[in-house]
């Protein structure tokens, strides 16, 4: 028994390791506007940052070989590790099916839902727009919107049960293309 809790433990602290990379620098209060934005990421749609560091979870297009969207797997996330230089990692298994994966359902030809696998009382909407461009949909004060950032404000709780103050979402109103932002408690 106790070979079993030191392997689920010695997990744990692996996966922790590895979504809390860079916590050295930590930052206490940090501002959602004073983290890096992420550039030059052909078919980024969103991304996700949260405290206590600047890692951040990108969410970008998953394409065929042959440059179609993957119907089965439209979205791919992983992170971007600034304090490690801006290097690209991939999620790892208890990343992606407890916090940071997507459930997706296809509702008709270029329409999917979208929830986080940690939190499934937030849709997202992946459409292609009048221009044959793919956006993810959200709504933001009542509206809707193409989400650019999630922020999620965490203060202490655990791995497994973060204490989440609250998130905040940040886009453009589709149907003006007007900055929008709008917080909620989940």
């Amino acid at each position: 028994m106790k070979k079993v809790t030191y392997l689920i433990l010695l997990l744990l602290y692996t996966c922790l390791g590895s979504a809390n990379a860079g916590t050295s620098q930590s930052i206490k209060e940090v501002q959602p506007d004073s983290l890096p934005v992420p550039k030059n990421i052909k078919g980024m749609m969103f991304y996700v940052q949260r405290d206590p560091n600047t890692n951040t979870v990108v969410y970008e297009l998953n394409k065929t070989p042959q440059g179609t969207l993957d119907e089965k797997d439209p979205i791919h996330p992983f992170w971007i590790r600034y304090p490690e230089g801006g290097v690209h990692k991939e999620l790892n298994y208890i990343q992606r099916k407890f916090a940071y994966g997507l459930h997706t359902k296809k509702l008709g030809k270029d329409n999917y839902e979208l929830k986080f696998v940690c939190y499934d009382k937030l849709a997202l909407y992946l459409r292609k727009n009048a221009d044959g461009e793919y956006h993810v949909y959200a709504m933001i004060n009542r509206k809707e919107a193409i989400l650019d950032r999630v922020f999620v404000r965490v203060e202490g709780g655990t791995f497994w049960v973060p204490n989440v103050l609250y998130v905040e979402l940040k886009g453009r109103d589709a149907a003006t293309g007007k900055a929008v932002t709008g917080r909620f408690k989940p």
